[in-house]
């Protein structure tokens, strides 16, 4: 998909808008020196959510196709652990905290998640091009005191399997951790890490955030009941998505399948199927569009939250994996992005 037409789509979205006088800011990097941020969007099924298990050989082809694109940063739907540990900090705000418990992490290291963090920053500006297993297995601690087991994952795989042991900060019980990983029926670890081990990354950027999208409703029953309603009253279309992807998922060709889910047609589907029911409810609450505002407001934080990981590297390549039905909001929205080009997930999948 091109820079152009996404301009071009935004400019047919936003028509009646411009009636008004806008600035244009579609055309302030036309003179970009050197290379443009690509950016490559890959909609994914949650394998959680898949009937049967999904084989690592199953990935290959998928997983080859997404080297050859050679990302330097992969970023995956999962929560940071800076915003875990906010969310944590702030149960009024956020209520029960939904992210994994760090306390064997930090049993291990002595070390909270902000301290974590930190180490993890200052480890990696000076991260050497050929690491040595202690370095990784200190590395791999730290990464799951500051809640990021997926590039905790991403270190553990890059060791030899003679050195996968406890040492360097790694206890039994951080060892235990990442050998169940090895089994996580999660597209975060089968996919992006796996992907960001055999390019030799240190890690990948969890980018998903729900800080905007807690809704202050005081009966939540009845705002889950229409939103569901709402998604129900026309579900013919996205069935039919839906059981031609799961049988992909049974037949074990997961490179079909990433070449269905993300079809225009697919993705198109997703997106009305998401907002425009909910938009015309009659909900007299209107809870539907208040779900929908949430919805947006996770997208664009999880989109600025990409931007971030390649802020002080113009030019970089970047894989961003996330649910499909998140995709068309960030092609969009990282397209409109300075410098940045949105790369067509199809042709990277022939």
């Amino acid at each position: 998909m091109s820079r152009r037409w996404i301009r071009w789509t935004g400019a047919m979205l936003l028509a009646p808008a411009m009636a008004h006088a806008q600035v244009d800011l579609t055309t302030l990097d036309r003179d970009t020196a050197g290379p443009r941020a690509q950016v490559l969007v890959l909609g994914t099924v949650h394998f959680g959510e898949q009937p049967g298990s999904i084989t690592p050989a199953s990935l290959e082809p998928v997983i080859d196709r997404l080297a050859a694109f050679k990302p330097g940063i992969v970023t995956i739907e999962t929560l940071p652990g800076e915003e875990c540990d906010t969310a944590a900090r702030n149960v009024a705000i956020y209520g029960a905290n939904y992210c994994a418990g760090t306390e064997a992490a930090k049993n291990a290291t002595g070390l909270d998640v902000p301290a974590a963090i930190a180490e993890v920053e200052k480890t990696l500006a000076t991260w050497p091009a050929q690491p040595t297993p202690a370095q990784r297995r200190h590395l791999a601690s730290r990464f799951l005191a500051a809640n990021d087991r997926p590039s905790a994952y991403v270190q553990w795989l890059q060791l030899p399997e003679a050195e996968r042991r406890a040492g360097d900060g790694l206890d039994d019980a951080l060892v235990a951790m990442l050998r169940k990983l090895e089994t996580r029926r999660d597209e975060g670890y089968q996919l992006g890490a796996q992907l960001a081990a055999r390019l030799g990354l240190p890690r990948v950027h969890a980018v998903d955030n729900h800080t905007g999208d807690n809704a202050r409703i005081t009966d939540v029953q009845a705002y889950g009941k229409a939103i569901q309603a709402a998604w129900d009253s026309d579900r013919t279309a996205l069935d039919a998505v839906e059981k031609r992807e799961k049988a992909f998922v049974e037949a074990g060709d997961m490179l079909s399948l990433y070449r269905a889910v993300n079809r225009p047609e697919s993705l198109a589907i997703r997106a009305r199927h998401n907002i425009v029911a909910a938009m015309g409810s009659s909900s007299p609450e209107r809870y539907p569009q208040v779900w929908v505002a949430g919805w947006e407001i996770r997208n664009l934080r999880m989109v600025a939250n990409i931007r971030e990981t390649f802020r002080e590297k113009p030019g970089a390549r970047v894989l961003s994996i996330v649910g499909s039905g998140h995709k068309p909001w960030f092609d969009s929205w990282l397209g409109q992005l300075q410098g940045v080009d949105i790369v067509d997930v199809e042709r990277v999948l022939k």
